[in-house]
């Protein structure tokens, strides 16, 4: 009778732990829909087909004494790199971060032609002597940095120079893996409510760096035109459901206002 007893508790328990899970699960459920499995690359989904556009984005911690050192230098030898056809490349927009990171430098560069373009452009550049003497001092004024190669997504724009003065607000999102593509179904519907004033710039997803990362990339007149743009998208039917479904795709999030440096292209 002892031993009876103890497998009905242990059924019992049993019964209890798969109900439970059977709970979460369908709690989690709420939350995030799930995406049927793809045999085809994100990159393949997502990224645009007609192009092969490759883009880097650095990030540059500046010792404070050294920012303004440091912006004219970049100032000095970025804009040749972008004018000279001899590279396959092109400065996109470069930054100095207002609010966010501080004493802290943003560059976004794109390579048509992908990943052959940016082997040509970094062979290049290694017997570019401005370059490296630029490189070389850069190094010294540094604290860290980091970069990431990104492609853009299908349903964003193609970022292109712009007349300013603008603010400009790039907001990074470290997704869970395993739910890029779930994040660009939504973001495809998404973008159509945040076009009304031109402020969206360009939207990316990481390929190289830190992984299910993606960069949404905003232009505005200044901080309260940012208010006001954010706050009419609550006003267009179907933004609250984005925003429903999507925050629980994030892990981390950041937003970084920006202000142009003066050869900047996006101004």
């Amino acid at each position: 009778m002892k031993w009876t007893l103890l497998m009905t508790s242990h059924d019992m328990s049993l019964s209890a732990s798969t109900n439970k899970n059977r709970e979460d699960s369908w709690f989690k459920s709420l939350f995030v829909r799930k995406v049927d499995p793809r045999k085809d690359a994100h990159s393949q989904l997502l990224a645009k087909k007609e192009d092969t556009n490759l883009y880097k984005i650095q990030f540059h911690n500046v010792k404070p004494e050294c920012l303004d050192a440091y912006n004219k230098a970049s100032e000095e030898v970025l804009p040749s790199i972008n004018a000279d056809s001899h590279y396959p490349c092109e400065l996109i927009g470069t930054w100095n971060t207002w609010y966010g990171e501080q004493d802290q430098a943003v560059h976004l560069w794109r390579y048509r032609g992908g990943y052959p373009a940016l082997t040509e452009v970094m062979n290049k550049l290694r017997q570019n002597k401005e370059f490296m003497e630029y490189r070389n001092e850069r190094g010294k004024m540094l604290l860290s940095r980091r970069n990431q190669l990104l492609l853009e997504f299908s349903f964003w724009n193609e970022p292109t120079p712009r007349p300013g003065p603008n603010i400009y607000e790039l907001r990074s999102y470290q997704l869970r893996p395993g739910t890029m593509i779930e994040w660009g179904n939504y973001w495809a519907r998404a973008i159509e409510f945040r076009q009304q004033n031109s402020e969206a710039v360009g939207g990316f997803f990481s390929q190289i760096g830190s992984l299910y990362m993606v960069h949404h990339l905003w232009a505005y007149k200044d901080l309260q035109s940012r208010e006001d743009t954010r706050n009419a998208a609550w006003q267009h039917e179907g933004w609250d459901e984005v925003v429903y479904y999507t925050v629980p795709l994030i892990q981390h999030m950041e937003s970084r206002i920006m202000i142009p440096m003066k050869t900047s292209p996006l101004k």
